[in-house]
């Protein structure tokens, strides 16, 4: 029997993207994040302005290919955009404690979306414009590393990836940015990233010698000055994972 709607199948559903990031405007700093690559896989950054004093920003690194994940980050992005400012404006709140609610409610929305267990590393920080201060939570992603007069530290993990288990949380401290300092996100796919010839990775001791000897306080020069110098040891021709780079820069107090 010849079908209704004639030999045409139907088109397919639309391609779901998370919405397109614009980084709010930082009183006393700038903040942004650059990208190569084609999106094979699950990076994922955005950045919202919580309060008059508060901008909150992420990156997420959710396991599988893009064709596999772009729902679960509209998903991430949809509870990033509507829980945040929930949390971070209450009259009595405690940044630690929003932080920690913020991981866990991102946690939960993960694993009710999937149906099923998948890794999703994230860095989320809550930037307080007056104070300086940078509230954070490390969910088994590649160390923050934050840049003073002092050197570099790393700012490891405070607790397990996203997506595998209900009821993990991940603490939530606190630290401080002088003028000039530098808190640099980079993704696994920069850090892993490697020469074909030899199998040398781009690790993050050469991410750290970037920072120090780029003396920018335009973020964005920074990211690029990263993705720059991986590639020139992994040629995008080469690229077979996202790469992102996040800085954030207090330029004045």
């Amino acid at each position: 029997m010849r079908s209704l709607f004639g030999n045409h199948a139907p088109a397919p559903p639309p391609t779901i993207e998370p919405v397109r990031t614009i980084f709010p405007k930082i009183t006393g700093g700038d903040i942004a994040a650059v990208f190569a690559g084609q999106r094979v896989a699950g990076d994922f950054y955005d950045s919202i302005r919580v309060s008059p004093q508060r901008v909150l920003f992420g990156l997420l690194d959710v396991a599988g290919r893009r064709e596999q994940n772009r729902a679960i980050l509209t998903a991430a992005q949809e509870i990033f955009r509507t829980v945040g400012p929930q949390l971070f404006t209450r009259p009595d709140m405690n940044e630690s404690n929003a932080m920690t609610e913020l991981c866990h409610r991102l946690n939960l929305a993960l694993i009710d979306f999937n149906h099923e267990v998948r890794s999703c590393p994230a860095f989320l920080a809550c930037y307080h414009e007056q104070f300086g201060t940078l509230c954070y939570t490390n969910a088994g992603h590649t160390p923050g590393l934050l840049r003073d007069t002092a050197g570099i530290i790393e700012l490891q993990s405070t607790g397990l990836p996203l997506g595998l288990f209900s009821h993990a949380t991940c603490d939530a401290p606190t630290v401080g940015m002088a003028q000039g300092a530098a808190l640099v996100l980079v993704s696994r796919g920069v850090i892993e990233c490697g020469s074909n010839h030899n199998g040398e990775e781009f690790g993050l001791e050469r991410v750290k010698e970037l920072i120090n000897s780029n003396s920018s306080s335009a973020p964005q020069s920074l990211c690029t000055a990263i993705l720059n110098a991986a590639a020139q040891l992994a040629p995008e021709s080469n690229l077979r994972d996202d790469r992102t780079a996040l800085a954030l820069i207090r330029t004045s107090n």
